[in-house]
């Protein structure tokens, strides 16, 4: 179809939008994926379509267009955590202090990464990877290497500079080929939609309140764990265990952040061993937080 006619179908008004069939909504992502539209066209389309707003049909069809370009490399024994390519902003990372309390259990985590995208103008994973030695259990991908097409669109999304569909779709790529993930959510409402959108491609697929949209959990919150069509809801406090981590709201530099990596404090190394004690039992390998974290 032509491009021109997706516009159309997304940007006339709430009297004469419809929704995309998974067939349109996956030629829809191919084209835009092969930039055969006009830049002005494309950062149109997704303009509109955030406003209708997306349906479950659309983000799988655009997902499945995306997966017939994708480079898959299997990681065995993995937990893939969908972060936001927007960054962190107001608090360092953890995950590369986690994944060395996890190195002795056999569980690997993978992390995905690109140049900053709209838009919340953070630290971003690959600038992390790029400046920190990551365990052996870390396994980071680039999405240069791994999606370039899509990496490709980021000059757009940049002058575009709004949050779009392509902010959910991207978080959880699939390129470890993992049967558990793990990704962050604000609110309630969106975990069902996610469960929809993501949760049949994982054996176990947890949504947490994490610290601003991440897999990391840095106070208390809500998780939310799909299994065989069935969510469970749990509450989690680093405070039950005696964690006191206090967070910081102002911007983040890089050097702050990787600074938190280099020379943690002995909350933020007690935090990275609640995280890891969270993702044990998320997997599966462990009952209960408490029993987890005792055992790291």
């Amino acid at each position: 179809m032509e491009f021109s006619k997706y516009i159309h179908a997304v940007g006339t008004g709430p009297k004469s939008n419809r929704d995309l069939s998974f067939d349109e909504a996956k030629d829809m992502m191919a084209q835009m994926l092969r930039q055969e539209p006009y830049a002005e066209q494309i950062a149109a389309f997704l303009l509109g379509w955030r406003l209708k707003p997306e349906t479950i049909e659309e983000f799988k069809g655009a997902i499945a267009a995306c997966d017939e370009l994708t480079k898959f490399s299997k990681v065995e024994n993995s937990i893939e955590l969908g972060y936001p390519f927007d960054g962190k902003r107001r608090n360092p990372y953890i995950f590369p202090l986690v994944a060395k309390f996890l190195e002795k259990e056999g569980v690997h985590l993978v992390v995905y990464g690109d140049e900053l995208q709209p838009a919340k103008g953070g630290i971003t994973t690959k600038q992390i990877a790029k400046n920190v030695t990551l365990a052996q259990n870390i396994h980071f991908f680039d999405r240069r290497e791994y999606l370039k097409e899509l990496s490709d669109l980021t000059q757009i999304r940049m002058r575009l500079g709004l949050r779009t569909a392509f902010n959910t779709i991207e978080k959880l790529p699939g390129v470890s080929k993992s049967e558990v993930a793990i990704t962050g959510v604000f609110h309630k409402p969106y975990v069902k939609k996610y469960v929809e959108i993501f949760g049949e491609k994982y054996r176990r697929f947890a949504l947490v309140q994490g610290n601003e949209g991440t897999p990391e959990l840095f106070s208390k919150g809500h998780m939310w764990i799909a299994q065989e069509g069935e969510i469970t809801q749990h509450i989690i406090d680093p405070k039950a265990l005696g964690i006191d981590y206090e967070k910081s709201w102002e911007n983040i530099t890089l050097e702050e952040s990787l600074s938190a990596l280099f020379n943690p404090s002995e909350e933020f190394i007690k935090l990275a061993k609640f995280n890891a004690a969270v993702y044990l039992v998320i997997y599966g390998k462990e009952a209960s937080i408490e029993e987890a974290y005792e055992k790291l």
